[in-house]
């Protein structure tokens, strides 16, 4: 884990959960699935004046109410007791009920009109002998409020079919304006600036896109456990609040440098300035981006003025971006690393240490020489060799930070990742990418290396408690340990995509075992744009190299 006082900002103590459950009602339309939804109060202390599902707090009467319920034989009590809030909730705010009478019936409108919905909702459901269908209600999905809300909410996201026959009429009070809307369209007014719904509203209809019925629907998602789980987390860009889910590429870094919530990282790409990440993670983004490397090559610096500084990754040969380096670490500069030895990573290692030579300095190049089939662009020799396991470090007044190199053999044949050992995270170079996935050229590169460095990554991952990853392109992955999406998961998830794609590389070579490379990239990879396919026609090499050494 990290150190505490390496964080950039003072720690907070987010806002106490409380514990809800809203409803996502269903009915086939003329065009698919529609879900209802209701504007809240212009007065309301959460989210007013947002679109939303019927729902609310969940209290002790919803758990005192089992008795009064239907439930599935593999439906929890908890479970139970957020369906039931549900239900309640929906009786209150739309005058919906999800019940059978006392025959076995279901509850019709004019049953309905019987109840007070000023009057406690239990006491009259047991008082008629109707039964709730809590068992037709499931779990889709589960929120938890942004921690930098001051009001916050552990919500379960339920789904029901609408009760034939009954029609929404809302409170006037807390719910306004029912309305029957396709996901698709909720969406697209949403982006309009008609519709507006708050971030957890608008991605969980995002997700339930393209349905052709309530059915096909239902299929989807009928289970005793969420779709997804996600507390979400905020930064900046362009100067305005953005939020991300943990599947999105930038959720990582603002859970990295703002663990509490707080709403200060600013996620704009640029070279001028490095970014801190820690009080002693600094990146510094070289001004080469591309299609292959994405907003640009990270260099990092790991240490502060007091130990002095290590560079990973020093970047192409851009005097410039050298330069940069240099004035952010100078004098205080003690070693330059090198993840691997491509043209945008390795080049201004000897740039940078000779601007230091010319102050004075003795700085050493670290890392794994070039292998026999590097590129001729990418032939590299440092001055001093790192093996697998080998540390560096720098360190004064007792604080320490080390780099521990683990050969990761896959992308390139002299590929190194570096474990951050104090702090437990992972500078994956190459690797392991924000956005993409790396290509596995041939002959330097191995797909049967790539894999087995991937399993070596994730023994790595558990044994050091790692949550997060600092990439050579795009922003930090990952989340804190055993939260979702965190560096096993995200590395888990990478290892799963490349099998999955040698599965289907497999069938195609069976289906056209005549074919050669050309034929098969279209079939293979139909699912990447074209203007991709020249790249990945080297990993489609590699893929086909270890299927053919598998046989």
């Amino acid at each position: 884990m990290v150190r505490p006082t390496q964080f950039l900002h003072p720690q907070r103590e987010p806002s106490p959960l409380l514990n809800a459950a809203t409803v996502l009602m269903w009915r086939d339309g003329p065009q698919g699935p529609e879900v209802l939804m209701t504007r809240r109060s212009m007065q309301a202390s959460f989210a007013p004046g947002a679109f939303v599902f019927p729902g609310g707090g969940i209290d002790d009467s919803d758990t005192a109410a089992h008795a009064l319920s239907l439930r599935r034989s593999t439906q929890s009590d908890l479970r139970l007791t957020q369906a039931l809030a549900a239900i309640r909730e929906s009786f209150e705010e739309l005058g919906i009920v999800i019940a059978d009478q006392a025959d076995g019936q279901p509850v019709t409108a004019q049953d309905i009109a019987r109840l007070d919905r000023q009057a406690p909702f239990y006491d009259q459901v047991k008082a008629l002998g109707w039964r709730l269908r809590a068992d037709q209600v499931w779990v889709l999905a589960h929120w938890i409020t942004d921690r930098d809300m001051p009001k916050r909410f552990d919500v379960p996201f339920l789904a029901a079919r609408m009760p034939q026959g009954q029609i929404p009429v809302a409170d006037e009070r807390e719910q306004f304006e029912p309305i029957w809307i396709r996901p698709e369209d909720a969406v697209q007014r949403h982006a309009e600036g008609q519709f507006f719904m708050i971030f957890p509203t608008l991605r969980t209809l995002e997700r339930l896109r393209g349905f052709a019925s309530v059915d096909a629907l239902f299929d989807a998602f009928v289970s005793e456990q969420p779709l997804f789980v996600s507390c979400p987390r905020a930064g900046k860009r362009a100067g305005e609040i953005a939020r991300f889910m943990e599947s999105d590429s930038p959720f990582g870094e603002v859970a990295l440098t703002c663990p509490d919530g707080q709403i200060v990282h600013s996620l704009d790409w640029q070279s001028e300035q490095a970014v801190d990440l820690l009080a002693h993670v600094k990146r510094l983004t070289a001004p080469n981006a591309s299609v292959m490397t994405g907003p640009g090559t990270n260099t990092y610096l790991v240490g502060d003025d007091q130990t002095g500084y290590i560079v990973i990754d020093p970047g192409p040969a851009d005097v410039t971006h050298v330069e940069r380096l240099w004035q952010l670490t100078g004098a205080r500069l003690r070693h330059i690393v090198c993840t691997h030895s491509h043209p945008d990573h390795s080049p201004a290692a000897a740039l940078l240490q000779a601007k230091a030579q010319a102050a004075g300095l003795e700085v050493a190049t670290w890392g794994m020489p070039s292998g026999p089939h590097a590129r001729a662009d990418s032939v590299w020799q440092p001055d001093r060799v790192l093996g697998d396991g080998d540390e560096l470090s720098v360190h004064a007044h007792g604080i320490e930070h080390t780099l521990v190199a683990i050969h990761t053999p896959g992308h390139t044949a002299n590929h190194l990742c570096f474990l951050l050992k104090e702090d437990a995270l992972l500078f994956s170079g190459d690797h392991v990418l924000n956005g993409s996935t790396t290509v596995v050229p041939p002959r330097d590169g191995s797909m049967s290396d790539y894999l087995d460095s991937l399993d070596k990554l994730l023994a790595l991952i558990q044994a050091h408690r790692v949550g997060f990853i600092l990439p050579a392109h795009g922003h930090v992955l990952g989340n804190w340990p055993h939260q979702p999406h965190d560096a096993h998961e995200r590395v888990q998830a990478l290892k799963h995509h490349r099998l999955a794609r040698e599965a289907k590389i497999a069938q195609v070579m069976q289906a056209m075992p005549e074919g050669d490379l050309d034929d098969w990239l279209p079939m293979a990879y139909d699912d990447v744009p074209a203007a991709i396919w020249p790249v990945a026609r080297l990993s489609l090499q590699a893929h086909v190299e270890r299927l053919q050494q598998r046989r």
